[in-house]
């Protein structure tokens, strides 16, 4: 591995005076920063994904000599690795060196999309603020991101690192800045690998600990390494620990000029109020159904009919709608629009009972029965919400289920303002039954009698 290190810090060397001098006056300035190692033996690693720590700070090793350069040391084929400073030794870099071992990582640096601002898809207004801010150099140096899970805050925080140190940054009508998208320094911030980014987020106990916390504000009162800002993502504040909360105190309150903390939380009362008072609080709300279905589609390779099924059912979070079998909601949603539809024609009670057997689905366990019902309750006062919207003559952009328009719009003829009320009850309240543990046969029967 030393072998290996110094072949690579001369092939780097060798590249010319100016770039000898960068990559030597780059090693001496950090030279008496920690540098930690964790790991095993180098040479069995050969170029596996990896991921580097170099003087607490997680890089990319870049395919070519001056990128290496850049990122503080030349690791040669190997993408990356995890130091820590142990004893000198004479061979790596000329100037000094250190003995290593490696720690694997299950990090990816396959190509990922970049996430621009403008590729955020909600929250315009909260979007239209950051970028403003960004552009104008009024980002204040700590915030909270605080909204329902699976909404889009993490994206819009990473989003806020590349606008702040995209090499090549863009403008719009919309937008006074943001990221390119395309460059280095945008491409490593997406794939987590950038110098000057760093994520923190709950480890296997569920929490994050102190350590991450204390590494974070270590790393902040240095310069950073290449980037106009520093940016430290800190996901699921809310799993901080007190002790966690408490050392963020007064890096929050005195936060380094060249560093910015971001914060993501969907339980931002979790917090401390004392974190809380130190943090602009930016409300992120739920997307509508056409947007978590806009990203279904555009991200997540889902068919139209199949987002539109699980946009309805997600409550505006993209996480849920991601969580649930897309095809177990789509089954779903043609039973509920099926029953809404006979229950405009048919009166008879036989009749509706009969359809009550498709709510739940093929017979199976009483478990698999109640998840069916559920699924299709929900995706029944998705439908009855936007019969009581196209009734009613309202904006037809704000319908969950737009693809079912036509549809609908002949049931909102049968189902008046008090019809829908009184049958979104009923559901509310079958759905409330199965909580309780209620037969879902005796749920279903009762339900259809109520439309």
């Amino acid at each position: 591995m030393l072998t290996s290190l110094a072949a690579a810090a001369d092939r780097v060397v060798d590249d010319g005076a100016d770039d000898a001098d960068q990559f030597v006056g780059f090693a001496q300035e950090r030279i008496e920063r920690r540098i930690q190692v964790t790991g095993s033996s180098a040479d069995s690693i050969g170029p596996r994904r990896c991921r580097y720590s170099t003087a607490r700070t997680t890089s990319h090793a870049n395919s070519n000599a001056r990128s290496w350069m850049s990122n503080g040391f030349a690791f040669g084929e190997l993408s990356c690795c995890s130091i820590q400073k142990q004893e000198p030794h004479p061979q790596v870099l000329g100037i000094t060196s250190w003995a290593f071992r490696i720690e694997h990582s299950a990090l990816s640096i396959d190509k990922v999309p970049p996430v621009p601002l403008r590729t955020v898809v909600g929250h315009r207004r909260l979007i239209s603020l950051l970028s403003r801010a960004v552009a104008h150099d009024t980002l204040p140096p700590s915030l909270l991101l605080a909204g329902p899970a699976g909404v889009g805050k993490r994206l819009t925080a990473v989003a806020i690192a590349q606008s702040v140190n995209c090499l090549a940054p863009r403008s719009s009508k919309t937008l006074d800045r943001d990221a390119c998208g395309e460059c280095a320094a945008c491409r490593r911030i997406q794939r987590g690998v950038h110098p000057d980014v760093m994520l923190i987020e709950p480890g296997d106990s569920g929490s994050i600990k102190i350590d991450q916390v204390r590494d974070a504000i270590d790393r902040a009162a240095y310069r950073p390494f290449e980037a106009r800002r520093r940016v430290v993502v800190i996901d699921e504040a809310d799993a901080l620990v007190p002790a966690a909360q408490n050392a963020l105190l007064k890096t929050l309150e005195e936060p380094p000029s060249a560093s910015i903390f971001l914060l993501v939380s969907s339980m931002p009362d979790a917090l401390l109020s004392t974190v809380r008072s130190r943090c602009p609080r930016l409300r992120f709300a739920p997307l509508h159904a056409a947007e978590v279905a806009e990203v279904l589609m555009r991200d997540h390779e889902y068919s139209e009919p199949d987002a539109r099924a699980a946009a309805a059912d997600a409550d505006g979070s993209v996480g849920r709608a991601l969580s649930a079998g897309a095809a177990d909601l789509t089954t779903a949603r043609d039973a509920a629009q099926r029953l809404l539809e006979q229950a405009t024609r048919v009166a008879d009670p036989v009749r509706r009972l009969e359809a009550a057997k498709d709510l739940t689905g093929k017979k199976g366990t009483s478990a698999t029965e109640r998840d069916q019902l559920s699924a299709c309750l929900r995706a029944l006062a998705s439908l009855l919400r936007d019969v009581g919207l196209l009734a009613s003559q309202a904006d037809s952009a704000m319908l969950a289920n737009a693809d079912l328009q036509a549809p609908l719009a002949r049931v909102a003829g049968t189902f008046d303002g008090e019809r829908s009320a009184r049958a979104y009850s009923a559901v509310d309240r079958a759905l409330a039954a199965l909580e309780r543990n209620a037969s879902p046969k005796v749920v279903a029967d009762w339900l259809v009698l109520q439309l």
